[in-house]
């Protein structure tokens, strides 16, 4: 296990912005909240601790990147507060969501580890997928050991393709296990590109990413938000269908809000989860 130093820095961060939240917000796997009060962030080769200090104010601690990643990481450069306040009043269920998700952001994570997480996801629990992806990483990522925290980063392409079909289903990928397969065989060599999608409209990225194995509208849709930061894309799953049919009448209202409908979508879906579960706890 390779041993990293970490550069600490402290940071204010004044806008909407609440860890608990965005872990448990269901687009992104990996994060956790350790048991010494600090949050722990992994994307691609990157590893971020923050701990929260109080009034805004956290220690970061960074290695495999510079503060500039996070900052795009955590789409520091938009105002949510703001976002908020200009979406509230056009109906009272997206304006519980909106109050309900106060602290959420839309996260710019790694391509390829949300290509293949959301293939992962398919048919899956939240609390399944973390497991499985988990699983997927310790078995062929990097080790690291950070200021006594042990990780092991997302497995490269090449790393992926060194893994048998049974070591794969041993993870728990079941019959996504092709799926992860034939992008990892693509993208190791150079046939799929992700960095080089970046440059495609959100149209012809979201059509070339249907191409692949697996990928139907949700994953790709997932991909183009949360691994492009394509606001304008709002995935559709089970929780979102039935919001839709039981909130609006059956009408997708995502298309009304255009470059934002993604970020309305993740608001939605927070809200409409959490409150759901809470209620079957309840009974």
């Amino acid at each position: 296990m390779h041993t990293v130093s970490l550069t600490h820095q402290l940071v204010a961060i004044q806008d909407d912005f609440d860890l608990d939240k965005i872990i448990e917000s269901g687009q992104c796997f990996r994060p956790q909240k350790l048991s010494d009060g600090r949050y722990r962030f992994l994307s691609g080769s990157a590893l971020l601790y923050l701990t929260p200090l109080g009034d805004g104010q956290y220690d970061a601690a960074w290695y495999g990147s510079d503060r500039e990643y996070w900052v795009d990481y955590f789409d520091l450069g938009r105002n949510y507060a703001a976002l908020r306040c200009s979406l509230a009043g056009q109906s009272s269920y997206l304006d519980k969501s909106l109050n309900f998700g106060q602290g959420i952001r839309i996260l710019h994570q790694d391509p390829w580890e949300m290509l293949i997480t959301f293939l992962i996801s398919q048919r899956k629990s939240i609390p399944a997928i973390r497991t499985a992806v988990e699983h997927l990483a310790r078995c062929c990522g990097e080790p690291l050991s950070a200021e006594g925290d042990e990780v092991f980063l997302f497995p490269t392409p090449q790393q992926l393709c060194g893994l048998s079909e049974a070591q794969l289903m041993g993870c728990g990928l079941g019959y996504r296990t092709r799926y992860i397969q034939n992008a990892a065989a693509q993208a190791s060599s150079g046939t799929l590109d992700l960095g080089a999608l970046a440059a495609l409209p959100d149209d012809v990225l979201f059509s070339r990413l249907l191409e692949l194995d697996g990928v139907g509208k949700k994953v790709a849709n997932c991909v183009c938000l949360f691994g492009y930061g394509r606001t304008a894309m709002a995935p559709i799953d089970v929780w979102i269908q039935r919001l839709i049919d039981e909130e609006f009448g059956g009408r997708d209202p995502f298309p009304s809000y255009d470059q934002q409908a993604g970020i309305v979508q993740q608001y939605l879906f927070y809200y409409k989860r959490s409150t759901s579960r809470s209620v079957a706890h309840k009974k």
